[in-house]
Formats: structure tokens, C-alpha cells, sequence
């Protein structure tokens, strides 16, 4: 048995466990948080936990197809009110970068590329590719952005309890399971779909693939079934034990120099977003925990099943996060390339 092998059944026995404990506990999202948790408590005291990439972009697959599976033309006619929501985002990622920025060059005298793509709120990869390429301290922005997707897993799911409680077992009914071939199918296809798009650099490829091949067989009505609910609850398990794993190999050292800033960076945005939230809600009539969760500077795939477990629209949440990460792909390089007035 391989290391690699060691490491990936490790990190899936420990997110199993912390998801069965939460659930017990009967926290929020108890198969979301759990998982997270447990995989971060478990790499921090050095045991090696990761996902392997097949599990991983199968995850995403089986993510996307559920995101997709609520979409119905009812759905897609409420979308002409998202523009409103789609500026007031904008305008939210340039203020926390440039407010977030500041603090960390005045309070951590951090210098202002690494303070900049610690200040990013959201697009994990893309921000440490842009680390390397940059001189910018890529172990300070690592623990900074995994605290920030870590600590809003956990966070988010409480705050929409305490603005709406999760829907009733009848509000929340759902059609009957996908009938076998079409399981098979509809994974085939977007795991297609998801290949096609990680070709060409896309954002959340195979999360992205699943969604829309689900948004349009589901926007179609030509599949009218869902995703079994073993098959959903195995995915949010593994992507909570993702997150988690992101603090394999960050020493207490590394960890104590940053995690202060990292707290702050995270309250700070959730603060802001918070702020933006409340103004989008009441711009658009869109309720407020689903304009929370599109806002919440987490990451994509995080909250976009985070909108399936608190009983969210989906694709309203999905289309910000997205645009979200599009949005930041041409804002932070702007910024960390523009020069500082004299």
C-alpha cells in the first residue's frame, strides 16, 4: 500500500468519523463541518490526510449535478433580478481587498504583494499560483486562505440558522432518486463536460461541468430525479475533508505567526460581506440567508453545497461564487501589479 494511498483512506476514515460525531452532536450541517474539523485537527498534529485528485473531481461531479437538480423555469425567470446582486458583489471584493490590505501592512507589516493575495477572498489556487510567481511569502498566504475557507465552513452554516431556520422535512421534499441508467448517464456526461472545462483553465471545472450539464437536463425537465441522498452525503464528507486537509505540513510555528491575521482577514470580510448582504437583500427582495451565502467569501464548491444543505437556491449561489472567482482572476493582478502612489 502506497503512502499516497495511506494518506487518501486516512483522511476519508477521519472525515467520516468527524462527520458521524457532528451528526450525532446535531450541528449544523453536521457532514460538512465535522469533516472539516476532524481533518484539520488531525493534519495539525502531523498526520498525513489528503484527498486523492480522482476522489476529488468526482466529488466536485456529484456536487454540481446536485447544485443543478432544484433549477426548474420558475427558478430561472427569479435570475433577472441577480444584476443587482452581481454589481453590489464587485463593488464587496474590491472593498475587503483594499480594506483587509491595509490592516495587514499596518498591523502585521506584511509587505503589500503577500498582503494583497492574503487579502483575496476566495480563489485558493489561483492566489498561491500568483504567490510563486510573485515573491510574495506563500507560507503566510497558504495558512491565511485555508483559515478563511476552514473557519467560514464552520461559521456560515451558524449564521444562517440564527437569520432562518433550516426548512421543515416538507419544505424541503425532494423528487424521487435517479433511476440507475440515468445516474450513470447523467455522471458520464458531466464528468465529460467537467474534462472539456478543466482543459481550458476553467474555474471549478468539474464542479462547473456537473452544474451545467445538470441545469440544463433539470431546466429541460428531460431528468426529473435527484441525486440519491447516500451519494450526496458521501460527497459533502470528502469536501469537508478536503478543506481540512489544506493544513497539512504548516508547522505551529508558521501557524501561530499567521493565525491572528488570518482571523482577522476573515472577520473583516465576513463583516463586510455581512453589510453588502443586507443592502443586496433589501435591493433585490431576495431573502437574506441566500444573499449571505453568495456573499460569504468562501470557497466555491464549499458554499455553493452549503446552499443544498441550509436549503438554498443553488444556482443563485453557484452564479456569484463563480462570477466571484472570475471577478477577482482580473481584480488581483490589477491591484498587486498597480504601483503604489509615491
Amino acid at each position: 500500500m502506497s503512502s499516497s494511498f495511506r494518506s487518501h483512506l486516512a483522511a476519508l476514515i477521519i472525515g467520516a468519523m468527524g462527520g458521524g460525531l457532528a451528526f450525532l452532536l446535531g450541528a449544523p450541517a453536521p457532514f460538512l463541518i465535522g469533516p472539516a474539523i476532524a481533518a484539520a485537527v488531525a493534519a495539525l498534529a502531523g498526520v498525513r490526510v489528503a484527498v486523492g485528485r480522482w476522489t476529488r473531481d468526482l466529488t466536485f461531479i456529484v456536487l454540481g449535478v446536485t447544485m443543478g437538480q432544484s433549477v426548474t423555469p420558475d427558478v430561472l425567470s427569479a435570475a433577472t433580478r441577480w444584476p443587482v446582486t452581481l454589481v453590489l458583489l464587485a463593488v464587496l471584493l474590491v472593498t475587503i481587498l483594499l480594506v483587509t490590505r491595509i490592516m495587514l501592512e499596518r498591523f502585521w507589516h506584511m509587505d503589500r504583494t503577500t498582503a494583497l493575495l492574503s487579502a483575496s477572498p476566495g480563489h485558493l489556487g489561483y492566489v498561491l499560483g500568483l504567490s510563486e510567481g510573485m515573491q510574495a511569502d506563500l507560507a503566510a498566504v497558504s495558512i491565511i486562505q485555508s483559515f478563511r475557507v476552514l473557519s467560514l465552513t464552520i461559521a456560515v452554516p451558524v449564521a444562517a440558522l440564527v437569520i432562518a431556520p433550516l426548512p421543515s422535512a416538507a419544505e424541503m421534499a425532494a423528487p424521487a432518486p435517479l433511476a440507475p441508467l440515468q445516474f450513470v448517464l447523467v455522471l458520464a456526461a458531466a464528468g465529460l463536460a467537467g474534462w472539456g472545462l478543466h482543459r481550458v483553465r476553467l474555474p471549478a471545472a468539474y464542479l462547473m461541468g456537473g452544474l451545467g450539464v445538470s441545469l440544463l437536463l433539470h431546466g429541460s425537465t428531460m431528468v426529473t430525479g435527484n441525486m440519491p441522498p447516500a451519494v450526496t452525503t458521501v460527497a459533502f464528507i470528502v469536501l469537508g475533508t478536503l478543506i481540512g486537509s489544506r493544513f497539512s505540513g504548516v508547522s505551529f510555528a508558521e501557524l501561530r505567526r499567521c493565525i491572528g491575521a488570518g482571523i482577522a482577514v476573515t472577520l473583516v470580510s465576513v463583516m463586510l460581506a455581512f453589510v453588502f448582504a443586507l443592502a443586496a437583500s433589501a435591493a433585490s427582495g431576495l431573502p437574506l440567508t441566500a444573499v449571505l451565502i453568495a456573499f460569504a467569501p468562501g470557497g466555491v464548491e464549499t458554499m455553493s453545497a452549503m446552499s443544498v444543505l441550509l436549503g438554498v437556491d443553488p444556482t443563485f449561489v453557484a452564479a456569484h461564487h463563480i462570477s466571484r472567482l472570475l471577478m477577482l482572476t482580473f481584480i488581483v493582478p490589477a491591484l498587486v501589479l498597480r504601483r503604489p502612489a509615491a
